[in-house]
C-alpha cells in the first residue's frame, strides 16, 4: 500500500469539495431534492466527520473536530436545518486542514493502536492503513452523491 498516494488522492478529492462549496450558493448547498435524505452540505461535512471517526476515534485518539459537529454529521444523521455561519466556516476549514493534520499525525507515528471495526459495507478495518484506504473509498462514494445532488438541484459543475 502507498499511504502517500492515499493522502494525495484524498487531498485532491477534498479540493474538489472545497470548489463545490465556493461555487454553490448556500441555498443550493442546503437544498434536499425529492428522493434524497440529505444535501450537498451534509455530505461534505459527513466526509470530514467520518475521517475523524475512522482514523482517530478507532485509534483511541482525540478527534480534531468538535463533538457537536461529529454528532450532527455522523452516519445515520440527517440535515437538521441550515448550519450557522460559524459551523460553516469551521467545517470549511476542516475540509483541507484535517487531511494535512492526518498526514502529519500519520508521519509522526501517533497511530499506535487500532480497535477493529466492521463497516456497513462489511469491510473489517484492523489498522490505521485499513482506515485510510476505506476512508478514501467512503469519500469517493460521497463525492459521487455530491455530483448527483448538484444535478438534482440544478447546479452547473465547473
Amino acid at each position: 500500500m502507498a499511504p502517500e498516494l492515499i493522502f494525495e488522492t484524498n487531498m485532491q478529492l477534498r479540493r474538489r469539495m472545497s470548489d463545490v462549496l465556493d461555487q454553490t450558493s448556500a441555498a443550493d448547498l442546503n437544498r434536499i431534492p425529492e428522493g434524497y435524505r440529505n444535501n450537498i452540505w451534509w455530505n461534505i461535512a459527513h466526509m470530514v466527520v467520518t475521517q475523524q471517526l475512522l482514523c482517530y476515534n478507532l485509534s483511541g485518539l482525540p478527534m480534531t473536530v468538535e463533538k457537536d459537529i461529529v454528532k450532527r454529521y455522523s452516519k445515520g444523521s440527517v440535515p437538521a436545518g441550515v448550519p450557522s455561519q460559524a459551523e460553516t466556516d469551521q467545517v470549511r476549514a476542516y475540509l483541507l486542514s484535517s487531511v494535512v493534520q492526518l498526514k502529519s499525525d500519520y508521519d509522526k507515528g501517533i497511530f499506535k493502536t487500532f480497535n477493529a471495526y466492521t463497516t456497513s459495507a462489511n469491510v473489517t478495518l484492523k489498522s490505521i492503513e485499513d482506515a485510510l484506504l476505506f476512508n478514501l473509498f467512503h469519500e469517493g462514494i460521497h463525492f459521487g452523491v455530491v455530483l448527483s445532488l448538484q444535478k438534482a438541484v440544478g447546479v452547473t459543475r465547473a
